[in-house]
């Protein structure tokens, strides 16, 4: 794996960069959150083994546990957010919440990558626009799908850092979805653990664990934009917290 010296960088530089030769265009019309059934149907059958192959993948590979499942949200729904540090990250915050399905804005550009837009698409991740008529579109629809047990997943740290062990600054964008819709934010840390048992026998890195953290909800007595920054410092400082 390529080393990175994050020394210098920005929290929310992004390191790597993907190939995206085609071209795509978020329309005014956009559905960000999909409800088509026969779309649902195609994606829940697919779904599963896709999930079989992923579970496999991440445990012989990166040695994925879970700890303090017990804390996940039920019956509701809200946004999820974690640190970014792993290209295959989503998949692990996949395997989290399944079978509840998670939603993921992601950047444009991913939606040029041949064959992998389709991917995505299928498994909900939804492009996150730049213009603003079409962001309040964005926001106008995934703050309704909150009263369908939604589960929306951000990185506030937004650039994706390799195995980067530290917690970056956050920034609103999750926050301030959390605010509007008036639901709770469920931290989740990945963390680094020494690999032991059998994955000594052939991982040289460490283990990729994910930690659940206490939901976190939004402080109606504040006034708006307090409200924003109160569960922004929060969530991060739940997440410095050494585990």
């Amino acid at each position: 794996m390529e080393k990175y010296d994050y020394s210098n960088l920005k929290g929310d530089e992004q390191v790597t960069h993907n190939w995206a030769p085609l071209s795509f265009e978020i329309k005014d019309n956009y559905n960000y959150v999909l409800n088509n059934p026969l779309f649902k149907l195609i994606s829940n059958i697919l779904s599963l083994p896709i999930f079989i192959i992923l579970y496999i993948i991440d445990k012989i590979f990166l040695g994925f546990c879970i700890i303090n499942k017990d804390k996940i949200v039920e019956d509701k729904g809200f946004v999820s957010i974690s640190n970014h540090i792993h290209y295959l990250d989503c998949t692990l915050i996949g395997l989290i919440y399944y079978p509840s399905r998670v939603h993921y804005p992601t950047i444009e550009e991913n939606f040029k990558i041949p064959f992998v837009r389709k991917l995505i698409r299928l498994l909900y991740a939804m492009p996150i626009p730049k213009e603003r008529t079409k962001k309040d579109r964005f926001y106008s629809q995934i703050n309704k799908a909150f009263n369908n047990k939604f589960i929306l997943h951000m990185y506030p740290e937004v650039a994706m850092w390799p195995y980067y062990e530290g917690i970056r600054d956050f920034k609103y964008g999750a926050f301030k979805i959390a605010v509007d819709a008036n639901v709770c934010v469920q931290p989740i840390k990945f963390v680094f653990t020494k690999s032991d048992g059998v994955y000594k026998l052939y991982k040289r890195k460490k283990r990729i664990c994910a930690v659940v953290l206490d939901p976190l909800y939004p402080n109606m007595e504040l006034e708006y934009r307090d409200r924003i920054k109160d569960l922004r410092d929060r969530a991060y400082e739940s997440m410095k917290k050494e585990i």
